[in-house]
């Protein structure tokens, strides 16, 4: 076996673990408190509308004397979620919390406050210019299209899961690290089970642990001898300036925010073209169209459905609702990207409507900072896709599709498709 087919079955093994992982029972959380994570298809459930039009802040119940509550509308959220000095990320405010240390800290950008924030990000931010990503292009395509010849060759019935979603972004967050050939089938073995809530907040911070672990030893062959990629960059450029652990938390942060919600996309966007041939055409038909339907899928699907949790560094009050210090704030991107205020009748897709000013890749300081080479991978591979395979089609009934019960980042696990 090559080693791409390593490198995706190993991926695709990896996912589908995480759905038969026994955790932490969240069944002891009244449903009110898990009512954001759940969905009615790819629709967040109607609840999440209805505690919105009630009140855009409202209190979210959780146990153990925790005080939290629950943004749900776009201004409110685009508010909390600016206000770095009203709010706070630090990963400290959840030390002795569910079990955590201080030493499962996971380090990188989100829970990371400023100045330590600020100067990460900006040590980053030139790798993230499209300057700096179109070099990736040509390498995405041929990703792309090395995905689509193997399922072409496979015929009959693929998982667009593992053959499609799942090492289109993983493969190209290893060129855009620099991870060596070596060392690629070891780097697929990170998991993404710290999304998934069921695993509870120890696993998921344990394999936290294990990624940074393995990154460490990256980071070290970085160190000595610095590749094109961004971490050898990074060394090149603020060698003495940046610690090993803050690379190796930045290579996570990357490998986290950009394997697990592309891959969410793909899945997910294809659902959305096989139930709509309308919607299939055009993206078949036209590149500006794509570019439309990708941008309106963001805000529609919004598959991190929920913000790192912000803690109130002083008594404030947001949409009426007045947050003490030290209460925790959790921000509903999939509910604000519902909201009215963003237009009419922002519940449903509509592949033609005009790019709105989603939240899908979050605001302010904690904005996403992949959000445009995630938009390259994505804007690439749905026209690729259907334009390959123009009989596209769902191999089970659309009822049978299996998607996450309740996970900060939603998707599927497996999507069985017929390619001829």
């Amino acid at each position: 076996m090559g080693l791409r087919a390593r490198v995706v079955s190993w991926v695709g093994r990896r996912y589908l673990a995480r759905a038969q992982k026994k955790g932490f029972d969240l069944s002891v959380l009244p449903d009110s408190a898990l009512m954001p994570l759940r969905r009615d298809g790819l629709d967040p459930v109607p609840e999440l509308g209805a505690t919105r039009a009630e009140a855009p802040v409202s209190r979210l119940p959780l146990p153990f004397g925790i005080t939290a509550w629950l943004v749900t509308g776009y201004g409110e959220a685009k508010e909390v979620l600016a206000a770095t000095d009203k709010f706070s990320n630090d990963y400290t405010n959840l030390v002795g919390k569910a079990g955590l240390s201080a030493e499962q800290n996971p380090g990188g950008l989100g829970f990371a406050d400023p100045p330590d924030h600020t100067r990460l990000r900006k040590m980053l931010t030139p790798e993230f210019t499209m300057r700096r990503l179109n070099r990736l292009t040509p390498r995405i395509d041929e990703i792309i299209a090395e995905q689509l010849d193997a399922m072409e060759k496979d015929g009959g019935t693929v998982d667009l899961m593992q053959s499609f979603a799942l090492p289109i972004p993983s493969l190209t967050i290893c060129e855009l690290l620099g991870v060596s050939y070596e060392d690629r089938d070891d780097f697929q073995r990170l998991s993404t089970v710290r999304f998934d809530l069921f695993a509870g907040a120890g696993a998921s911070f344990g394999a936290i642990s294990e990624s940074l672990s393995y990154l460490l030893e990256i980071v070290k062959k970085q160190r000595a001898e610095p590749g094109d990629g961004l971490l050898g960059m990074l060394v090149k450029e603020h060698g003495d300036n940046i610690s090993d652990q803050e690379l190796a938390g930045l290579a996570d942060g990357v490998l986290t925010g950009g394997l697990e919600t592309t891959a969410s996309m793909l899945a997910l966007g294809a659902i959305v073209l096989l139930r709509d041939r309308r919607t299939f055409e055009l993206v078949r038909d036209s590149d500006d169209a794509a570019r439309d339907f990708v941008e309106e899928l963001l805000r529609y699907l919004t598959v991190v459905q929920v913000a790192f949790p912000r803690f109130a560094r002083e008594d404030v009050t947001v949409g009426g609702q007045e947050i003490a210090k030290g209460d925790i704030v959790f921000v509903s991107l999939s509910g604000a990207n519902r909201d009215a205020a963003l237009g009419d009748d922002m519940e449903s897709f509509d592949p033609a409507r005009p790019a709105t000013q989603h939240l899908a890749f979050g605001w302010g300081a904690h904005r996403c900072i992949g959000a445009e080479l995630a938009r390259m991978e994505l804007r690439a591979a749905y026209p690729a896709l259907v334009r390959r395979f123009p009989d596209l089609r769902l191999d089970v009934e659309p009822e049978q599709l299996s998607y996450r019960r309740t996970s900060i980042v939603y998707g599927v696990d497996t999507l069985p498709v017929r390619v001829k």
